[in-house]
């Protein structure tokens, strides 16, 4: 970065910080006793009880039900701007809903359900075998944290990046009913429910929850002049708690989905540039998707350490059908149809309690799931047809352990070992003529492999807690992601694996701090991980107009630093900041990233894909009483990302964008009704959720000169939109 780019790049942090000062000006001589930060609790450590944020020694952001609210949640992506050195974009481009998730430089650029992710989604406490299908419309939600750093530990394994946790709101023993309804910019027609209460006061309750929306399609293809991105999803979910005394808990929880829709709008760079919304795809494909999932949970409270002994039973089952104009262009140079059927199986039991000083955590677990793959590619008009996929069975086993030891009244060790053994079988068939059928669900396998991988994740960390709401935080910690196979396999001259599993170290020291009677808060953290094996999906042009290849190229080094503060100026007035800045390298390499046929000097310069060196952002809310008319609440915010490298030769990549949202909320005095107006990107900011290089022909749309063809999914512009929720 030159010193002029620096500049510049402080000039606009502060630009975007400058409303704290100000807001803090005009504090300082308020009359009234402003009210402290809103708390939202954690339970990321798997303890016995939630803890505050600011008690855990890691950097978490935990967002509840009613923030949740105020951001017009969608899903996991709503959130994807509203934290520093976080990306939770979707890279739908093939499959609907996939998540490419990067946090701290560390993610994935791929949409194969082979490849595991470097940040893990666990819903309720359960983990999500698959990237693909996590990023659908949510709701309901009791809380959502997001954990940054490796989670090996507590978590296992694919949570090298960090962790993303949700929570679904439980069954209360008290009737309440809830409904929402909105409608945005497309028009997109949003409606859901829930009622929740008693069927056998203090014992048994209930819990209703449904979804529906209608998206009649944000975009416009240039095709045809018609509207694009038509899609809908529904969602129920029944759920039951169990109390027979007060030591037992029991939850049982079940959900069934449907979603479908037009495929992604794909736009091809060689023919619209890349800051406009733009695309021309003569097939508008379709994706077509069903899931069905259950949950038992259940929580003992035992005598020893006056802990709780939690047993987390988890089962889903989820399929999906999609067909993809992937040549993004008027002519069908590239076509592809694809499926995906995969089942899941864990169970966690853990326990959590004190004796002394030493507060303890340990448990047992094991995961398994079916996986099959088939995907088909039309080239030339179809005259080039290829097919193939893969069929795999993945296994896990760990047991884990973690103490917090207090050496003192201001000084606590934390300790945290976690033992894993894993196996994946895996039969392939490389894509070619006869490789298989997408619409008879059927595989010809070439390639049969298995391997099994072993990992021992050990933590060691200090707390010391001079004051009290004064934290320090050290830690040094590992974790990996897990080998496997490539079931995209479109090289035959390359194996589809086995590909080793990727290993992390980090170090992490952190100070979390509460000012002025807890109205102001600052959490800062610095890292630095380096990361063996590094496990890359490596995308190039192709005879089948993609290549995929999946290795672990070498060895790499990222580090970073975080802050978060936010100010309750006054009971009506409140501002927040982020800020996150990341720096990463290559150490050693052993693969030709770029393709030019060597491995040196040139590969080792190329910048880590999926890495933005900065992000920050502001907000500020202000909510008004007005007497007899009720209460006004309103929120604006602006986040900045840099850009960012999709594809590892660093052709594909991603744009830097600026976010600005607001919204505004009226309740009635007296009334459990509210009306927001709210709209997100208001600049109408242009991003893509991936972007991969295609063949540079004229079939691709390339031209003498010109840019790249590529194969980038658009993400929505501006959307506007306004909303009812009534609670009974």
């Amino acid at each position: 970065m030159t010193t002029h780019e620096y500049v510049r790049r402080v000039r606009r942090i502060c630009v975007a910080f400058a409303p704290l000062a100000w807001i803090y000006a005009g504090a300082s001589g308020a009359q009234e006793a402003p009210a402290v930060v809103e708390e939202v609790v954690v339970t990321a450590s798997k303890k016995a009880h939630a803890e505050s944020v600011q008690d855990v020694a890691f950097a978490v952001t935990a967002f509840g039900a009613s923030q949740l609210e105020t951001l017009n949640y969608k899903n996991i992506s709503s959130l994807s701007y509203e934290m520093p050195n976080v990306s939770l974009e979707s890279n739908s481009g093939t499959t609907a809903a996939t998540a490419n998730f990067s946090i701290r430089g560390l993610g994935i650029n791929s949409t194969i359900p082979s490849i595991d992710p470097t940040v893990g989604v666990f819903v309720d406490g359960v983990y999500m075998g698959i990237v693909t299908g996590t990023l659908f419309d949510d709701f309901d939600l009791e809380r959502i944290e997001v954990l940054r750093g490796p989670q090996g530990v507590l978590f296992g394994r694919n949570v090298t990046g960090g962790a993303v946790l949700l929570r679904t709101k439980a069954p209360g023993d008290t009737l309440e009913m809830t409904a929402h309804a909105a409608v945005e910019t497309g028009p997109n027609y949003i409606g859901d429910a829930s009622i929740s209460g008693p069927l056998i006061p203090g014992t048994l309750s209930f819990k209703l929850a449904a979804r529906h929306n209608e998206d009649e399609g944000w975009f416009e293809n240039d095709f045809n002049g018609r509207r694009f991105g038509d899609s809908s999803q529904t969602v129920v979910r029944p759920a039951l708690r169990w109390t027979p005394n007060d030591a037992l808990d029991v939850i049982l929880r079940t959900e069934h989905g449907e979603a479908s829709g037009d495929g992604s709008a794909n736009q091809n760079h060689a023919l619209f540039p890349r800051d406009s919304f733009h695309f021309s795809n003569d097939a508008p494909g379709h994706n077509d998707t069903e899931w069905n999932q259950a949950f038992l949970e259940s929580t003992l409270a035992v005598a020893p350490g006056d802990g709780v002994i939690t047993n987390i039973v988890g089962w889903r089952e989820f399929e999906t059908s999609a067909t993809v104009d992937v040549d993004s262009s008027p002519a069908a140079a590239f076509h592809g149809e694809l499926a995906v059927d995969q089942s899941q199986f864990s169970e966690e039991l853990r326990y959590s309690g004190r004796f002394g000083p030493a507060q303890v955590t340990t448990g047992i677990y094991y995961f398994q799931q079916d996986l099959l793959y088939l995907e088909r590619r039309l080239l030339a008009q179809g005259l080039v047809d290829r097919a193939g996929g893969g069929d795999g069975d993945f296994s896990t086993a760990a047991v884990f352990a973690a103490t917090d030891w207090s050496l003192s009244r201001a000084v606590t060790l934390n300790l945290g070992l976690r033992y894993t053994s894993e196996r994946k079988r895996a039969s392939i068939s490389t894509l070619r003529a006869g490789g298989g059928s997408v619409a008879g669900g059927t595989l010809v396998p070439d390639f049969n492999g298995r391997d099994r991988w072993n990992d021992l994740s050990p933590r060691i960390g200090f707390q010391w807690t001079p004051a009290e709401r004064t934290q320090l935080y050290a830690s040094w910690s590992t974790g990996f992601r897990s080998g496997g196979f490539n079931f995209r396999n479109t090289d035959p001259g390359v194996a589809p694996g086995p590909f080793d599993s990727e290993k992390q170290r980090s170090v992490e020291l952190g100070w979390k701090q509460d000012f002025a009677q807890r109205r102001a808060r600052i959490n800062v953290a610095v890292f630095r991980s380096e990361i063996d094996r590094l496990q890359r999906e490596v995308n190039s042009p192709g005879a089948l107009g993609i290549t995929q290849v999946i290795s672990n190229v070498g060895d790499a080094t990222i580090q970073g630093a975080e802050l978060e503060a936010s100010l309750r100026a006054t009971s009506d007035l409140t501002v927040a900041i982020q800020a996150g800045y990341l720096h990463g390298s290559y150490d050693s390499l052993h693969f030709d990233l770029n393709g030019d046929g060597r491995v040196n000097s040139v590969d080792e310069s190329l910048e880590l894909p999926r890495l933005a060196p900065w992000s920050y952002g502001a907000s500020i809310a202000y909510d008004r009483l007005l007497g007899s008319f009720g209460e006004l609440a309103s929120r604006v915010s602006f986040n900045h990302r840099d850009a960012s490298f999709f594809t590892d030769n660093n052709l594909g990549r991603l744009n830097d964008a600026n976010m600005l949202n607001a919204n505004v909320t009226l309740t009635p005095a007296g009334r459990a009704t509210s009306f927001s107006v709210y709209a997100t990107n208001l600049l109408d900011e242009v991003t893509f959720g991936g972007e991969s290089i295609l063949p540079n022909s004229p079939a691709f749309g390339a031209v003498p000169g010109g840019p790249l063809p590529t194969f980038s999914p658009l993400n929505k512009g501006r959307v506007v939109g306004a909303e009812l929720r009534v609670k009974f």
